[in-house]
């Protein structure tokens, strides 16, 4: 069994588990009473659903079920998944493009969460399915391996890459990325950067650095900061989310 195969098992273990847990307070708990809402917050919080979440949770399942007159947990169940479903929200979104400008996409997030491959891939569908003219820059300046392995997902893309020495400023890397996008006529401008722990201050303020050249040099840059999450991270990436959006605008996740 591959890596990803033993991944996508044990994620699904999780899930059925989680289930499995709130299902049992369903039947076991018949009528609908303090005792089931107490167990059915316990079940959640070991199913690492976050206690305030969970607690958020079944305090709105106790008054949705008490305002509609439900009596069973039977008809709990229901009423809890349209609830989960109404907190998830829509889900994805379109990217916010800049009509008639250049749009510039700023990616971030801490190390091996697949930010470079996310790039390659979303390059890849602006340019094949949206029909737009898209540019790269590498602006993780620490590795050279970063850089190497940005081209070839340019190459593949088809979007050129701009690109600095190893070790270069990122913010300057960034600033050639709009130079080269607009002499080539570019629609959209991507910009790698490099994985940073969300808890390194120095790391962070570089960050915002790169942010503010590119808002300096394009109007309302940029457009989209996506944050590239681990989807197997657990409670950790909500912090990590909280982090990022104190140092650069963060619109969008990508998992």
């Amino acid at each position: 069994m591959s890596f990803f195969e033993r991944l996508k098992a044990g994620l699904q273990k999780t899930k059925e588990a989680l289930i499995g847990q709130v299902n049992t307070v369903m039947s076991v708990f018949r009528k609908i009473d303090d005792e089931l809402f107490d167990e059915l917050e316990e079940a959640l919080i070991r199913g690492d659903v976050g206690v305030t979440t969970a607690t958020k949770l079944v305090e709105e399942l106790r008054r949705e079920a008490r305002q509609r007159g439900l009596k069973s947990g039977d008809e709990l169940l229901p009423l809890m998944k349209e609830l989960v479903a109404r907190r998830l929200g829509s889900g994805a979104a379109p990217l916010n493009l800049n009509e008639g400008g250049l749009t510039v996409i700023l990616v971030v997030g801490v190390n091996g969460v697949g930010k470079t491959t996310t790039i390659g891939k979303l390059a890849r569908h602006l340019r094949e399915d949206r029909g737009l003219k898209v540019v790269l820059a590498a602006a993780d300046t620490f590795r050279a391996a970063a850089i190497d392995q940005l081209k070839v997902w340019g190459e593949r893309a088809g979007a050129e890459v701009v690109a600095g020495p190893e070790g270069a400023d990122p913010a300057a890397v960034a600033f050639d990325g709009v130079k080269v996008a607009r002499e080539r006529g570019a629609d959209v401008l991507i910009v790698d950067t490099a994985g940073r722990l969300h808890n390194k201050a120095h790391l962070m303020a570089e960050l915002g650095k790169i942010a503010r050249v590119l808002g300096r040099e394009v109007p309302g840059a940029p457009h989209e900061t996506l944050l590239v999450l681990d989807a197997t991270t657990g409670q950790n990436a909500i912090q990590q989310t909280k982090l990022f959006k104190e140092t650069v605008p963060v619109t969008g996740i990508a998992l």
